[in-house]
């Protein structure tokens, strides 16, 4: 009995709680570790999952015959141009046209008071009556001496003198002939007729303007503007180059059919419905711009085309022989040359430094350091920029316009993952 009653008195003690306590801790503690122990274990056991592979857009390489578009600033030029002129003086009377219509050739556009040469033209045909009548008279005379003269009825004298009053009456009749042709042809000059047919512009006198006085009076021009020309310009260096890479083998002459056409672009880049065919190049340099000028012919039935607009004309010169055209974002221009990734069919991004030609219609023209068949990266160079260095890449035909496509949902999920990110911090606010 006096033991049990020793063994209550402990138990109850406040030092034997304190010392069960630390033993359960200990126990706690102990088990709390293996369990960490064990989960490092699993976790140190666990297979590596490998990181997936990032979608990269590609475009393979195919080699052919490319043709060299230049495009070049040119000008739109009338295919003729005729000046009408007042060429007899006098008061214009009426204006026989409408401005900015189409003319045809010898149609009358202005008459120009012809009271003075009609005058003028009835006094030449009087003297070429007068002179006409003096004729019949000095003839008859001569024809009236020729045997008399031969029977010696009057002296040799007055023959030879009836025969040159002769030879002067025929003068005066080719003078007063040519006088009446001349007053014809200022009287003709009264009615002013279009030159040459095409589209006139405005009148440059009004009714009741004294022209031709002294000088040939500006009073309209007329333009052919179907076909035009287009005159555009080169600079010398770059036509020095191309000879040259033409020289080295490393362009050759366009086909000269194709050579020939050219494509005008108007003011807004949109393109003209109708080709051109180049005309003639130059043989000279401007010496105060260095550049060359060529020109083209270009139909023009509707009239778009007018001259003086500005436009860009585009002619194929040259063509690149086994040239690869490679979208010019898939190329990074730098001082040790020019480089661009190539994905092998594991998935793997090899830099390669290569060679080019000219650009094309957004394209650079690549002519050594790519094998046909090679896939190069155009798109997905941002995404790779997140990953860790070496993760496997999956190539996917590349298409205009699909990295702006692909990078709205990007953004949309960005978005809506931001938006829900910011939900449980407004609540932890409200609270």
């Amino acid at each position: 009995m006096p033991s049990t009653r020793s063994n209550v008195s402990a138990v109850s003690s406040p030092y034997g709680c304190l010392r069960l306590t630390s033993l359960a801790l200990a126990i706690a503690a102990t088990m709390a570790l293996t369990a960490c122990g064990n989960k490092q274990s699993d976790q140190a056991t666990a297979p590596q999952k490998s990181p997936p592979a990032i979608p990269v857009g590609v475009v393979v390489a195919t080699p052919g015959d490319i043709g060299l578009l230049t495009e070049l600033p040119g000008r739109v030029d009338a295919r003729r141009v005729a000046q009408v002129r007042a060429r007899s003086a006098g008061i214009l009377q009426e204006r026989l046209f409408k401005e900015g219509s189409d003319v045809k050739a010898g149609q009358v556009l202005f008459h120009i008071d012809s009271a003075p040469y009609v005058a003028a033209a009835q006094s030449a045909k009087a003297s070429l009556a007068r002179a006409e009548a003096n004729l019949l008279q000095t003839a008859a005379q001569l024809e009236r001496y020729r045997p008399l003269v031969q029977a010696n009825a009057i002296s040799k004298q007055d023959f030879v003198n009836a025969e040159a009053a002769h030879k002067q009456a025929l003068a005066d009749v080719a003078s007063g002939k040519a006088a009446v042709s001349t007053a014809e042809i200022n009287l003709g000059y009264a009615r002013v007729t279009a030159p040459i047919s095409g589209r006139i512009g405005q009148s440059l006198v009004t009714e009741g303007a004294l022209v031709g006085q002294g000088e040939a009076t500006p009073l309209a021009v007329i333009q052919q503007i179907n076909p035009v020309y287009v005159n555009f310009t080169q600079s010398a260096g770059e036509v020095f180059r191309l000879r040259r890479a033409m020289e080295a083998g490393e362009l050759k002459k366009a086909d000269s059919s194709e050579a020939a056409s050219v494509e005008v672009l108007l003011e807004d880049g949109t393109p003209y419905e109708l080709r051109g065919k180049l005309l003639f190049s130059d043989l000279t340099v401007d010496s105060t711009t260095g550049q060359v000028t060529l020109r083209a012919e270009v139909p023009n039935p509707k009239g778009l085309l007018l001259p003086g607009l500005y436009v860009r004309v585009r002619v194929e010169q040259a063509q690149a022989s086994n040239a690869i055209a490679i979208p010019q974002q898939a190329v990074t221009r730098t001082d040790s040359g020019d480089m661009l990734s190539v994905v092998s069919d594991d998935g793997k991004i090899t830099k390669r430094q290569v060679k080019i030609t000219a650009a094309r219609n957004n394209h650079w023209l690549v002519s050594e350091g790519l094998q046909p068949g090679e896939k190069v990266m155009v798109d997905g160079f941002q995404k790779l920029q997140m990953v860790p260095p070496g993760t496997p890449v999956t190539p996917v035909p590349w298409k205009p316009g699909a990295e702006t496509a692909a990078q709205e949902p990007a953004a949309s999920a960005s978005a809506s993952q931001a938006e829900t990110d910011a939900k449980p911090t407004e609540a932890a606010d409200k609270k």
